[in-house]
């Protein structure tokens, strides 16, 4: 009978599922496309976001998903097993080893150095196959702007990575390292140079001679962990995290665009470093090749919003600090840098790499906004807050400072409209005295909270307050002498010794905060003083031997704003710009930065500064 129910014959549609959880990663169930189950995963990838491709409770083992480094690493394994077999088999019994060896280099060099085209379908084979790729790979390049890292060894007749690698010899003349297989897994984390094999000489005596290295492990990934070594070392949360470019590198393979800069970042760091002009120059051939494609993406709606942008543009800034290319160079980048943090939102600052390049970084954001010299959108609660809320990381004593100095610049805006409307006598005096009025209520509210801040977060710091402690001029470090505003005497003053480096930077940041302000403090009373600013300026300088002998890497970087606003603090020509000048020499010897091979002019917070001008 039509409408009877039929209770002996249960409806399959309404059977209850078995209660499991959806293997798809989380960005992929909110955008209701296919996952594979890869983290990152290929649709995070594709769309610019790897390190948001988050698997959440994961209940078993066989749901686990595969890590791209997992492959990456079984890859490399295979490989190392390969090359074993193909040398303890000269008699030719390995061929199907040496087909299979060359199959899996030529997949690391497309991977490298391919278009994104071309590394989507290879990362595809990879995942298909799940153990391998079984057929025939993509053939490797040339590709755009790869050209000087190809070619073939006519020694064996097979592609390999050619790069020119020179050492240091004894006598520090250099002389060229020829086919370096690096078989030995336990020289990851070994010197270069040691590692690189003399070979006979070349017959033609070319200083432009090359040496060719086993794909086995990439010349440029040696390049890349220097460069992340020196950028981005491994050091406790007490120095200030540092972890953001190690990071950027790790998702390196998945983006062309990060893959290219990163190559071309860390190349010219290591020749400018073992100062080979070659290697160097190899550096600078990629260089254009990064900017065309950092400007296709940030004229792509989405792909400007991408952590592959934000990446390219940070390793672009370290690309300047290193060689100085022109004095518009860093400016340029740190303001790109903003504008593109603008642009993409808060939001886009809670997780992943993304989070960690605002955040360790967000000293420099925050030096560029106060060069512009106009209101920044960083002084807004939402960049105080959104980016921490979802507890990636907490902030620090530096961040609370930097919450402060996000101000700064809407009152030096205010002092320059209040100076203009003096000089062409547009306003009237009731007017001129209100907006007087208001300029100095604001720099006395925010003088009081920087005061506050130091008795809550200085004075109170766990570790305790910096020491004071007599120069001795330990490892060739100048001494710092200093005037006596009183009687003009001239003698060396203490230097100062923190529990930590993150206190030392952040103290440098506060002297130098202090000091922009001040140079807008006309209040008739408790403005900040002569003998004070000068005093600002000093403990920057008292720092400078602690922080620079105890950074590891380049973390020295750090201080490269601070630098340039005490240098504008002390008259020309007398002991501490003279000390300052050895200083940023001595830096630029030591650690191959051309940024502070000068008095960093590109970083002055005056109106006419190369920061606050558009080229």
């Amino acid at each position: 009978m039509v409408g009877e129910l039929r209770p002996s014959a249960p409806d399959s549609r309404v059977r209850k599922a078995p209660n499991r959880q959806s293997r798809s990663c989380k960005v992929c169930r909110i955008r209701k496309v296919k996952c594979d189950r890869v983290k990152p995963c290929h649709a995070c990838c594709a769309h610019g976001y790897p390190s948001k491709c988050v698997y959440e409770n994961i209940p078993d083992e066989e749901a686990r998903p595969i890590t791209q480094a997992e492959e990456i690493r079984n890859l490399r394994a295979e490989i190392r097993e390969l090359r074993t077999k193909v040398d303890e088999r000269r008699d030719g019994s390995g061929d199907q080893e040496l087909e299979r060896l060359d199959q899996l280099e030529g997949l690391f060099e497309s991977i490298r150095s391919a278009p994104s085209s071309v590394v989507d379908q290879l990362v595809r084979e990879i995942r298909s196959a799940h153990g391998g790729v079984k057929r025939s790979l993509v053939k490797v390049g040339p590709w755009e702007g790869h050209e000087a890292y190809e070619g073939y060894d006519y020694t064996g007749g097979s592609r390999r990575s050619v790069i020119p690698i020179r050492r240091s010899t004894r006598d520090s003349s250099w002389e060229v390292n020829f086919n370096d297989p690096l078989q030995n897994e336990d020289d990851e984390n070994g010197e270069l140079e040691e590692r690189m094999s003399l070979s006979s000489g070349s017959e033609s005596g070319s200083s432009g001679t090359i040496s060719v290295m086993s794909m086995q492990r990439p010349a440029v990934d040696i390049f890349v962990e220097r460069f992340v070594d020196a950028f981005s070392p491994e050091v406790d949360i007490k120095s200030g995290r540092a972890g953001a470019l190690r990071a950027a590198a790790e998702i390196r393979m998945f983006s062309p665009l990060i893959s290219d800069a990163f190559e071309a970042v860390s190349v010219a760091f290591f020749g400018r470093s073992v100062q080979n002009k070659e290697i160097e120059a190899s550096g600078f051939r990629l260089y254009p090749r990064v900017l065309r494609g950092l400007q296709d993406a940030l004229i792509d709606p989405e792909r400007s919003k991408s952590e592959a942008t934000l990446v390219t543009v940070t390793l672009l800034l370290a690309f300047e600090s290193v060689e100085r290319t022109t004095h518009s160079g860093v400016p340029a980048h740190v303001r790109g840098a903003v504008r593109l943090i603008e642009h993409r939102g808060p939001e886009n600052h809670m997780y992943g790499v993304e989070h960690l390049l605002f955040t360790e970084l967000r000293p420099y954001w925050i030096g560029g906004a106060m060069a512009t010299r106009q209101p920044s959108f960083l002084a807004r609660e939402e960049w105080k807050t959104i980016p921490w809320s979802a507890g990636t990381t907490t902030k620090d004593i530096l961040h609370h400072l930097l919450d402060l100095a996000a101000e700064v610049p809407a009152l030096l805006a205010q002092s320059d409209q209040f100076q203009e409307a003096q000089e062409s006598s547009v306003m009237g005096a009731q007017e001129m005295t209100v907006k007087q009025a208001a300029l100095w209520n604001g720099i006395t509210d925010l003088t009081g909270r920087f005061y506050q801040w130091h008795r809550d977060w200085v004075e109170c710091y766990p570790d305790g307050p910096p020491q004071e402690a007599e120069q001795k001029g330990d490892q060739g470090f100048p001494i710092f002498r200093r005037r006596d505003l009183r009687t003009g005497a001239v003698y060396a003053a203490t230097k100062l010794i923190y529990p930590n480096l993150l206190l030392a930077q952040t103290m440098c940041v506060y002297y130098a905060v202090r000091l922009i302000l001040s140079s807008i403090d006309t209040r008739p009373v408790d403005r900040v003083s002569l003998l004070e600013k000068y005093e600002l300026g000093c403990g920057i300088c008292r720092t400078y031997e602690f922080y620079i002998l105890t950074a590891p890497g380049n973390m020295i970087n750090r201080l490269a704003f601070p630098t340039r606003v005490a240098w504008e603090a002390f008259p020309d020509g007398g002991p501490e710009r003279a000390f300052m000048a050895e200083v940023l020499s001595l830096v630029e010897r030591r650690h191959s930065l051309g940024l502070w091979g000068g008095n960093m002019s590109e970083l002055s917070t005056h109106k006419d500064s190369p920061l606050n001008s558009d080229p």
